[in-house]
């Protein structure tokens, strides 16, 4: 049988080594040895002897479904083969998180991640319920995550100078030793009279950089 589909960018080849990477642009090839952590049904495919579990209803599973925000919960998968991961076709991208590192992701963006990595759940400072994830996932240790973005990314440095304003429906990620309040940028009046729609939004201070999409967060039907 002879296609285009069978090119050999799209052939899933054999793993040299553990670990994670790039199947291609829209998802993530995990060749598992042991143990490692992704989203409630982001896997699309695999092979070998793998276990997929699901985490309860207590306190830790509460909390694992908390930092992939809106409801959303976090598996396990162990065992020896390969797994891939995706959701929504959205573009993935691997970040290598080493000793010292601290990445602040919003849940809704996190694919998949080694379970090296410690990951915390705290309430993104000054942003009150507006927050676009209240609750937030801080990512430290050692090792690779894997997140999801709608469209390309756009990272934005931020300097003590500098601050960034972002949107909140738009926010990724950003590096967690920046300050975060909220800013508003219209009066009432000028919303009441009809404004841009913009009248509230992240403000970010300090050194690091901020991560958005190109497109902020559209409601799905029920």
């Amino acid at each position: 049988m002879k296609s285009d589909l069978f090119a050999a960018e799209n052939l899933a080849q054999q793993a040299s080594a553990p670990g994670m990477a790039l199947q291609n642009a829209k998802s993530v090839k995990y060749t598992v040895n042991g143990e490692m952590h992704a989203r409630q049904g982001s896997m699309v495919a695999f092979r070998g002897n793998l276990q997929f579990e699901r985490k309860g209803q207590g306190l830790g599973g509460m909390l694992k479904r908390a930092v992939t925000g809106e409801g959303l919960a976090l598996m396990a998968v162990r065992g020896q083969g390969e797994a891939w991961f995706a959701h929504e076709a959205q573009n993935c991208f691997i970040v290598d998180i080493e000793p010292g590192d601290a990445l602040t992701v919003n849940g809704r963006n996190v694919l998949c991640f080694d379970a090296t990595l410690a990951y915390e759940i705290k309430t993104v400072k000054g942003a009150g319920m507006t927050g676009g994830g209240l609750f937030n996932s801080v990512f430290t240790g050692h090792g690779k995550l894997a997140l999801v973005c709608d469209g390309n990314p756009i990272v934005i440095p931020v300097s003590h100078n500098q601050p960034v304003y972002v949107d909140t429906d738009a926010v990724v990620g950003w590096s967690a030793q920046l300050g975060t309040s909220l800013h508003r940028s219209q009066s009432v009046g000028s919303m009441i009279r009809g404004g841009s729609g913009e009248a509230v939004q992240l403000k970010l201070e300090g050194e690091g950089f901020v991560v958005v999409r190109p497109s902020e967060l559209v409601p799905k039907p029920e």
